[in-house]
């Protein structure tokens, strides 16, 4: 059966895109495809829930750009579609010196990116969060919270009202590009579309070998372990509570989040998996695995990142070490305090250099688009992204 467009993948970023390309081709034919049962089975519906403002990206640039768009439409999205979410806020906590120079450098890029934040010192971050210490903090007032998994639910729901066909079970074996369409054949079954737009994930590197693309990295995964803190502790914050982070490391540490359901999580940190798609701990698979071992530039990353890895791996094994992370900046926190929670895995492009990627990535043949590499904030960008994608399929052959 032809379509005019496939999407492949039921994450945010691939609903967005189906939404968009279908807004942008009223009654265009359009098939999205998943292996999974349901939307958000991976990365969309392990993060942290939140809605970004867009503090800690280069002004000018196209995460800072996309985040900003992005958090306005999210809120827009949910308000037309009675989804809850909440603009709690966010406070970036400096516990010394050095933290101080480093929230005073992120107010300086979110001042250039145009967003409203203040800048508060000890008796003012007392005040405002009395569980919370630290001699400084940067205050986000347009930092929310949103249940992401809902945001699929009904982007899956409209992208079918517009005229989609969302089939899932369905693991994709097999990609062709012809001069004027593209085969996907699965399980027996083979389609062939106009246009290929492809959000993998955490399998993008493979489909995009699958697809006939050259390309010189591979997704390593990360896992992000959490915790919950108990029933009794969950007004223990009123805003989002990040550490003022490192800008030599990728991730943003461990922070406390307000989530939609009133519970409040703690993480995530940053350890390797052996699993793209294990969320136990010591989850292990034998492919997986071998893909990461067998790549150089997991081990030249691995090297430039040794003394941080072991820190992230003490914290993975040893829950009181976990513990002395969150207490820096909330010292009340205790052992009992810490409830186990759902694991997250990040879908780490990692180069044959041995460099970790960390922004967005798009392969475009010409009659593919592949998304490689979607990192945060591409769940609260996802909206725009897709606007992009759709414009650029749109635009790639006639």
């Amino acid at each position: 059966m032809r379509f005019d467009y496939c999407v492949i993948g039921a994450g945010i970023v691939g609903l967005a895109s189906a939404n968009k390309i279908l807004e942008a081709n009223p009654g265009a034919s359009l098939l999205l495809l998943d292996k999974e049962e349901r939307v958000a089975v991976h990365q969309t519906g392990h993060n942290s829930g939140v809605i970004h403002a867009g503090i800690y990206y280069e002004p000018g640039s196209l995460k800072a750009k996309l985040c900003r768009a992005g958090a306005e439409m999210t809120r827009a999205f949910c308000t037309e579609h009675q989804i809850p979410f909440e603009q709690c806020g966010k406070l970036i906590v400096a516990t010394n010196a050095k933290e101080v120079a480093r929230i005073d450098a992120l107010y300086a890029r979110a001042a250039a990116n145009g967003l409203a934040i203040t800048r508060l010192e000890r008796a003012e971050l007392r005040e405002r969060e009395p569980q919370i210490t630290g001699i400084a903090a940067l205050l986000s007032p347009e930092t929310g919270i949103v249940d992401y998994t809902r945001v699929c639910e009904k982007l899956a729901e409209t992208a079918r009202s517009a005229g989609a066909e969302i089939r899932f079970g369905v693991a994709v074996e097999h990609i062709k590009e012809g001069p004027d369409s593209v085969e996907i054949g699965a399980a027996g079954n083979l389609w062939t579309a106009s246009r290929l737009v492809v959000c993998a994930g955490l399998q993008s590197d493979r489909l995009a070998r699958l697809a006939g693309l050259d390309i010189d990295f591979r997704i390593v995964p990360f896992r992000g372990e959490y915790f919950r803190l108990r029933p009794e502790k969950s007004e223990i914050i009123r805003h989002l509570i990040y550490p003022a982070p490192d800008p030599e490391l990728p991730f943003l540490g461990i922070h406390l989040t307000r989530m939609i359901d009133g519970s409040v999580t703690v993480g995530p940190n940053a350890v390797l998996g052996l699993a793209r798609e294990g969320y136990a701990k010591f989850s292990i698979d034998a492919s997986d695995a071998w893909n990461i071992a067998s790549f150089p530039g997991f081990w030249k990353l691995i090297f430039a990142n040794r003394k941080h890895a072991l820190h992230e791996l003490k914290g993975s094994l040893s829950k009181r070490a976990y513990l002395e992370e969150c207490r820096k900046y909330c010292p009340s926190l205790e052992l009992e305090d810490l409830l186990p929670y759902q694991a997250g895995i990040r879908a780490q492009i990692v180069t044959s250099d041995g460099k970790a990627f960390h922004d967005f990535l798009i392969k475009e043949t010409d009659r593919m688009l592949h998304v490689c590499n979607a990192p945060s904030p591409a769940a609260t960008s996802a909206l725009p992204i897709g606007q992009m994608i759709a414009e650029k399929v749109t635009a790639q052959v006639a």
